[in-house]
């Protein structure tokens, strides 16, 4: 309301300060243009607006460009183990400890809250085989049996209060925590199972082989700088700038536009 009422209020004073050619001249010109103001007034409200417009432009894409110019890739942790323990894994001649350490990297990307569809897919078949691995060969039909028995549980109810599912899920959980070493306070053990699938995670497919470095690398990968690294009253910078500095900017140009436009009218000698 406060932009539009700026912009409404600056029409309005151009309008009427704009001066139409008499009739004598033999000429309806009556088309006002914002760039060849025919006032002295028109020509100071221009100028004025042309320079809060260029200050705000600036504030908003230059800090976006600087953004750029000092951003650099840092990766999680999570990105640096799954980079040390991918090689032995792809090659089939993982240890123990690196195939849990590769199950924890994948299950950390699948709890971030935006996965796109396409990747999904990938992740949930590259935990399930680490799952798999992990497993004692006496063990690894059962395991398959009871998380297969889960996910048919789990496509046919419709609430997931449901007694049975929720018993299910604690089950596998329970069944399937302990090879990847998670606590049951472990955040990462209650999303466990709804990431597990019972068929095909024999062997890495080799869809998987190619697709897996480049979604862990798109999720684990993040652009930094000083301007995001940095804190400023208990803030990341960034956030503080786009959040709360813009907005007061915002006011205090159209405090300046209010303030400028009493000046120029006092030097006019102009009363609205």
């Amino acid at each position: 309301m406060v932009l539009l009422h700026f912009f409404t209020n600056l029409i309005a004073k151009i309008l009427f300060t704009f001066k139409p050619k008499t009739m004598d001249n033999k000429t309806n010109d009556y088309h006002i243009s914002f760039f060849k103001p025919t006032t002295a007034q028109a020509k100071y409200y221009r100028n004025m607006v042309i320079w809060l417009v260029l200050i705000w432009v600036i504030a908003i894409f230059g800090f976006h460009i600087l953004l750029r110019i000092l951003e650099k890739p840092t990766p999680e942790a999570d990105y640096i183990t799954f980079q040390n323990v991918w090689p032995q894994v792809e090659k089939g001649n993982a240890s123990e400890k690196e195939l849990m350490q590769f199950g924890q990297a994948t299950l950390s990307v699948l709890g971030k809250i935006m996965l796109a569809n396409e990747d999904k897919p990938v992740l949930n078949d590259a935990l399930s085989y680490s799952v798999y691995q992990l497993t004692p060969d006496s063990r690894k039909k059962e395991l398959s049996a009871i998380i297969q028995r889960f996910e048919e549980k789990r496509n046919s109810i419709d609430n997931i209060s449901n007694s049975d599912y929720v018993a299910a899920k604690k089950n596998v959980s329970k069944e399937v925590s302990p090879l990847l070493n998670l606590s049951s306070t472990d955040i990462r053990s209650k999303i466990l199972p709804l990431e597990l699938k019972s068929e095909g995670i024999e062997h890495l497919t080799e869809e998987l082989r190619a697709k897996l470095p480049a979604v862990m690398k798109k999720y684990l990968v993040h652009n930094q700088s000083v301007l995001t690294d940095f804190k400023f009253l208990g803030f990341p910078f960034h956030y503080f700038y786009t959040a709360v500095f813009l907005l007061i900017l915002f006011v205090g140009l159209c405090w300046l536009y209010c303030v400028l436009t009493d000046r120029i009218n006092a030097k006019l000698d102009i009363a609205d």
